[in-house]
């Protein structure tokens, strides 16, 4: 059978092609009992949306973009796959959802409301901020996730990773650790100052005076949490507990120990955030915090579709809290260790 277009459904139904393309978009236009049964008929033929006959009929795109800072670094395969899961539980089948990378983009003259019905920026970096008015500017519904920013009419919802670090930090401390290393995130990313800053504050909260070589520069990766890791091992006074701004970074921390036969956590203690997929069954079982990355994706695809739907939301600003997650890879010790 050849596929099922909104014509055939108006023909069956005695009604416009207009009428069907509204019915089936919930249209208030439309009375209930004709609702109905365009959609019973629209079910029994395993009508599937053609957005592209939407998007002419409705002057829509049918077109939602999912923006990060940055595809190519600094953008884990965990952060990425949450902020999809999240976003896509909510579309589903109403929207194609496009995912690009701002970075990606010389121009933005492509981005406008012919393209997008409604946009969300996952934001890592101030460096998204022109793509952000840009976009403002053009009257696009427009939510941003994961960098705190001021800017009316756009919807903002961020996690507190200041005081997840802060509640970390604090957690070592408690644990009898008062030489903590930081593997810091990727510079220039919001989440990674403040992740340094909630550590600097649980350790000047403690009496500690913060030293500049326990502060390891790192790029949110493996590769960057394991060059760091060698550098923290070869100091002359080893610290006995290391944060590391990111899993990927506390993985790759992990494996530079375990191959010069320093022990995790009996001769170190390693800290992650952000509790990625893998956090709970690598060998010993990564000590972080959990940002609620997918529930806050989740959260701002509901009231990016709220409002194009509706035209109305009703918070501009939320704030999500972290989590500590307390499993096997920190020690606690005592004066004498």
């Amino acid at each position: 059978m050849s596929d099922v277009t909104i014509k055939d459904i108006a023909r069956m139904a005695g009604v416009s092609h207009t009428t069907v393309s509204r019915a089936l978009n919930d249209s208030p236009l439309i009375n209930p009992e004709t609702k109905e049964r365009i959609k019973s008929i629209a079910g029994s033929l395993n009508y599937t949306p053609n957005y592209n006959a939407k998007s002419l009929v409705l002057d829509r795109s049918y077109n939602l973009g999912l923006f990060f800072t940055t595809l190519h670094q600094g953008t884990s395969s965990g952060f990425l796959y949450a902020a999809l899961r999240g976003v896509n539980e909510v579309i589903k089948d109403g929207y194609n959802l496009i995912v690009r990378g701002i970075d990606d983009y010389t121009s933005f003259h492509h981005v406008n409301r012919k393209s997008f019905d409604g946009i969300i920026v996952m934001s890592q970096s101030a460096a998204d901020q022109p793509f952000i008015e840009y976009a403002a500017q053009r009257a696009i519904p427009l939510i941003v996730l994961n960098r705190q920013i001021e800017m009316d009419g756009v919807w903002n919802l961020v996690p507190d990773d200041q005081s997840g670090a802060y509640r970390m930090t604090e957690y070592l401390l408690q644990c009898g650790h008062r030489r903590i290393a930081i593997i810091e995130g990727k510079p220039g990313f919001k989440s990674s100052h403040a992740r340094k800053e909630g550590y600097l504050d649980a350790l000047r909260s403690a009496g500690i005076e913060p030293e500049d070589e326990l502060c390891m520069r790192g790029e949110y990766d493996f590769e960057s949490g394991y060059q760091a890791m060698v550098r923290i091992l070869e100091l002359k006074d080893r610290p006995s507990a290391v944060f590391c701004s990111s899993d990927d970074m506390a993985l790759g921390a992990v494996k530079a120990a375990a191959e010069r036969g320093v022990r995790v956590p009996d001769d170190i203690s390693v800290a992650g955030f952000d509790d990625t997929l893998y956090s709970a069954f690598i060998t010993p079982a990564l000590t972080t915090v959990r940002r609620p990355i997918e529930e806050m994706s989740r959260a701002g695809a509901e009231k990016l579709v709220a409002f194009i739907e509706k035209k109305h939301v009703e918070d501009h600003k939320r704030m999500f809290r972290t989590e500590l997650v307390i499993r096997d890879s920190v020690k606690p010790i005592s004066e004498g260790d």
